[in-house]
């Protein structure tokens, strides 16, 4: 976690970025602007963790200490030896052993904000071990072609850069000056390293493209408080991550970030995704890479119903924020479908389809853990009623909250999380909790953000995860009234099956005063009386000097 100062220094440069790119928006629509934003993100990434590598190669190459040095006096001429580094500098090999992208000339940061400010016509050199010359016909045209030699020279990125800058509505002088304001963000930053500042800025854009959207754009941004709530509760320290719905990944980074937290290593998780929306599924590609995640996300975006990416995979952890309630995805084809092992979904709502889905690529002492429309928790229509008893029944649900209202971009639908697991057993550091089911309302937590939207602190989240935690090691775990509530599997069937935390958990406990009820209820009927007798007077007075002035009523 950064230091207070460097959190300042982030906070004090998202307000600068951003403030600045929607003042070069004009009339270009957000969901459009996005891409031409964070693609020039990108490829500042890309551009800075090159040169970063450069910089370190000619340090070995001029250190006489290291294995790498080159002896100026091999050379006939200070020029020779010049040339000599130059070439040594283009050697992939250099670059591709430290997981660093190659990145061609043409795409460097340095010769596309020079080129950017070149009038349609001119042409450059662009030296990469030879010279070559390029012609420039629009700043948009010169991006493209950065992103498509990118693409070329590393596979792992095919398919992933969005291309589309010459087909964008931006000034060209906009779109300059939006390349110098990108140019801005700096290499690094007191611990912060150029992954730690270009990731940062990635996500708290998203998030504002998010809101800048509106319902269409929040379909992919997940709250970053509830990210790291469910990463909390699930504590993935290593093995392998899957999320159907993907979106723009934030559930792999802060996977990733929690590992980093908690003393782990980088690469110690699997990261395995799926994402239907193509513009969203390079999004997230992009947000891998410059967080340096290796990454999954099948060979293309497609439809994790009907076209599943990963069907031989069991994660040991599968995470998810799905869209609520949707009606069209149904396909005749999923007749029958072996995951739908607890009933099949109805036609009109993909909520347990979701679940099942997840159910199905869990691995056997897995745990999941989904976003889902609260209504999931007591509905009966099309068989989820059934579909929710057979999951109790088989002891698959572990842990149920509620969540309190506003907290998304593109949705007032109340929601909750469903935290399942196919081991209750008792296991390593964990007690037995068969037959057992945590419930936790946290409605009643969090705080606005503004007048529309409402936010976790870090409290809301380490009460709700830290309950979680200690009901599941037997250790310093107490039900507390209108908070948790420990049920048993006989419980719930008392209920109906029916999941919803508030059913359990009761009323929150009035604290004791001290005072019997009998002598407290005459003495607040005394307070009431006299109160009442105080405003009949008052309004008598009133009304005596409305007369007075000549309004009687």
């Amino acid at each position: 976690m950064p230091d207070a100062t460097a959190q300042q220094f982030l906070r004090d440069l998202d307000k600068k970025l951003w403030t600045a790119a929607d003042r070069l928006r004009a009339n270009l629509d957000a969901a459009v602007y996005k891409h031409a934003v964070l693609g020039l993100i990108f490829l500042k990434y890309v551009s800075d963790s090159f040169a970063v590598r450069q910089q370190e190669i000619e340090n070995l190459l001029r250190d006489r200490k290291s294995e790498y040095f080159l002896d100026p006096a091999d050379y006939q001429t200070p020029a020779a030896y010049a040339n000599a580094i130059r070439a040594e500098l283009e050697e992939r090999d250099y670059y591709l052993e430290k997981n660093v992208f190659w990145v061609p000339a043409l795409a460097r940061w340095k010769t596309l904000q020079d080129s950017a400010k070149l009038p349609a016509g001119s042409v450059i050199e662009v030296k990469n071990g030879k010279t070559t010359q390029y012609k420039i016909t629009s700043t948009g045209k010169l991006i493209d072609d950065a992103l498509d030699a990118i693409e070329k020279e590393n596979p792992k990125l095919k398919g992933v850069l969005n291309k589309a800058y010459t087909q964008l509505q931006l000034d060209p002088a906009n779109l300059s000056s939006l390349i110098d304001l990108i140019a801005t963000i700096p290499f690094e930053h007191a611990d912060l390293h150029a992954k730690d500042i270009l990731g940062h800025v990635y996500e708290y854009f998203l998030g504002q493209f998010a809101l800048a959207e509106g319902k269409q754009g929040g379909q992919y941004f997940t709250p970053k408080a509830i990210v790291t709530l469910i990463v909390e509760m699930l504590e993935p320290y290593s093995g392998r991550v899957y999320d159907p719905a993907c979106g723009s990944g934030g559930f792999f980074v802060q996977s990733e970030r929690f590992i980093e937290e908690h003393g782990g290593k980088l690469g110690q998780l699997s990261v395995y995704g799926q994402e239907s929306n193509p513009t969203t599924w390079r999004l997230a590609a992009m947000n891998m890479a410059i967080r340096g995640i290796d990454y999954n996300f099948g060979k293309e975006p497609a439809n994790s119903f009907t076209s599943d990416q990963h069907p031989d995979l069991r994660a040991d952890f599968v995470m998810a924020n799905p869209p609520f309630n949707i009606s069209e995805w149904w396909d005749a084809k999923l007749e029958g479908d072996p995951r739908w092992k607890y009933g099949t979904p109805p036609q009109g709502n993909a909520n347990f389809a979701w679940l099942q889905h997840m159910l199905h690529h869990l691995a056997p002492h897995g745990s999941l853990a989904l976003l889902l429309a609260n209504g999931s928790m007591s509905s009966n229509s099309g068989g989820e009623g059934d579909i929710r008893r057979k999951l109790v029944e088989a002891d698959l649900v572990e842990c149920m909250v509620a969540l309190p209202g506003q907290l998304f971009t593109n949705t007032q639908i109340p929601a909750c999380i469903w935290l399942l697991t196919k081991d209750k057993k008792a296991r390593g550091k964990y007690r037995s909790r068969s037959g057992q089911t945590l419930f936790i309302d946290a409605r009643k937590l969090g705080f606005m953000l503004d007048r529309v939207l409402r936010g976790f602190t870090a409290e809301d989240i380490a009460k709700i995860a830290d309950t979680f935690r200690n009901w599941k090691r037997g250790k310093d775990y107490q039900d507390i009234a209108g908070f948790c509530k420990s049920a048993t599997t006989t419980e719930i069937a008392g209920h109906g099956h029916v999941l919803t935390p508030g059913r359990y958990v009761g009323a929150e406990e009035i604290e004791d005063d001290g005072e019997p009820f009998e002598e407290k209820m005459s003495r607040l009927v005394a307070e009431l009386k006299g109160q009442f007798d105080e405003s009949a007077k008052l309004e008598t007075a009133i009304q005596k000097n409305l007369k007075g002035l000549g309004y009687g009523c």
